[in-house]
């Protein structure tokens, strides 16, 4: 693979820069002219597209002033226009607490032994009941039942995974995203003039949004099967199956001196380093090139040094430093891997230093889409994830975060993989928390998936 490496060869270069007088211009009128974000399809699984960040941000910073600009008569006519039960409500809001995979068997004998006391308040001064599940009793059938009222039969979606009619390859059920329809070709040179195809497989109506056709605010966060978001009246932040920034469901790195070479696993790619003194040279790889033919996966260099005396190793990556002790997991690292110059597509990860010695293991977590700067569209609205990013700090976007496949892999120890669970839910907590004390009338649903793994 080139990806950015040192081993690009000398004529490739110098061919490259012979079209960036072509390509530099173009570029600059594509970004100026397009009317939507530039799109561009990559990878497997559900696909990966990204978007000038820029043209984003511009058109979502004017939409933010019409909003307040407009406010006042948007106030008056939803006063006069808004659909209103011809009832009082008795409350004002309803919370929604969901946890995949948890039994309501081993719920009840926990509550007997004590060890669920909030949960057995809820039972004593309410109601508690088993639900029937779904036919198959599979988490992205459930989900999907839970938001629509159908079964599996409406609402299309069977399983994680389904069928390519045209050849039998699988694929995800829930989402697809094909290539744009337009493109401006340069020499090696595509550029997107439209958006991709982005499609959610899941049919039938949430009930929330059914809730905002009758003027009821909703904020709804990870509830699986909600990529790609929808348009209603309220907030979400997708969960379950929203892909990684290479278009797949979680694809890990681990780097290790070991004298095992590089190799592929189920979930994720090994890649063999060499120490030179006290350092490593390598490339954190990303997401196949979109725009370049042919030029394989974008890279950007990361460099690894030895910190003996700490029994650590510090990490330079994008322009950043930081500093792993041993059994520790880093803090969200944003990387950028750039298809040209002046474009860029941002992600965050997080590093675990699995051992020093007698080799070298390094794991790196699936390169999750940036909340801050979403590449794809995570939330509704767009802006909605940075919003969030802003107010509690960089989350995982990935709707399956928690890396099983490097657990079974042995990638990582059962250790290693409760640690990174439980950063996971203390980051969905702080959203579900900043989330219910900013909805205090309509509906607010979180979805906890801890339980699961």
């Amino acid at each position: 693979m080139l990806g950015l490496s040192n081993g690009v060869s000398v004529s490739w270069e110098m061919k490259l820069r012979r079209q960036y007088s072509i390509i530099v211009p173009v570029c600059i009128m594509y970004l100026l002219l397009v009317e939507e974000p530039g799109w561009a399809y990559i990878g497997p699984g559900a696909g990966f597209a990204f978007l000038s960040s820029f043209l984003v941000f511009i058109v979502s910073f004017i939409l933010v002033g019409f909003y307040l600009l407009s406010l006042p008569v948007r106030i008056i006519l939803r006063a006069i226009f808004r659909r209103t039960p011809n009832a009082k409500h008795a409350f004002d809001r309803v919370v929604i607490v969901g946890f995949d995979g948890m039994d309501p068997k081993l719920t009840h004998q926990y509550m007997q032994e004590g060890n669920l006391p909030n949960l057995l308040r809820l039972r004593t001064e309410g109601v508690f009941t088993s639900l029937a599940t779904t036919c198959p009793s599979i988490s992205p059938a459930a989900w999907s039942t839970f938001m629509t009222g159908v079964d599996p039969s409406y609402h299309n979606i069977f399983d994680f995974i389904t069928r390519d009619p045209n050849t039998y390859a699988p694929k995800l059920s829930s989402a697809s995203i094909g290539r744009a329809a337009r493109n401006l070709t340069v020499g090696n040179l595509t550029l997107p003039l439209a958006k991709p195809k982005i499609m959610l497989l899941r049919k039938s109506q949430p009930f929330w949004k059914i809730l905002g056709q009758h003027g009821i605010f909703s904020s709804i966060i990870h509830v699986p099967i909600t990529f790609p978001p929808e348009k209603f009246n309220g907030l979400l932040l997708s969960g379950m199956c929203t892909p990684d920034l290479v278009g797949s469901q979680g694809t890990f790195t681990f780097f290790s001196t070991a004298d095992n070479g590089d190799k592929g696993t189920i979930g994720g790619v090994c890649v063999h380093v060499d120490k030179n003194k006290d350092t490593i040279d390598t490339h954190l790889y990303g997401p196949e090139n979109p725009l370049i033919k042919g030029r394989g996966k974008l890279a950007t260099p990361l460099k690894i040094t030895f910190l003996k005396k700490e029994n650590a190793i510090e990490l330079k990556i994008c322009g950043k430093k930081y500093r792993i002790r041993e059994g520790e997991y880093s803090p969200w690292v944003k990387v950028v891997f750039k298809p040209l110059p002046i474009i860029k597509i941002r992600g965050i990860c997080r590093f675990y230093l699995k051992q020093l010695n007698p080799a070298l293991e390094l794991y790196v977590t699936p390169i999750n889409i940036d909340p801050e700067k979403p590449a794809l569209p995570i939330s509704h609205p767009f802006i909605y994830a940075v919003y969030l990013a802003k107010l509690i700090g960089l989350y995982a976007t990935l709707g399956l975060a928690e890396d099983t496949w490097a657990l079974n892999e042995g990638v990582i120890d059962e250790n290693a993989f409760l640690k990174q669970a439980y950063l996971f839910f203390e980051e969905r907590e702080k959203v579900f928390l900043k989330t219910l004390e900013r909805t205090p009338r309509g509906l607010c649903a979180c979805v906890f998936d801890t339980t699961d793994r």
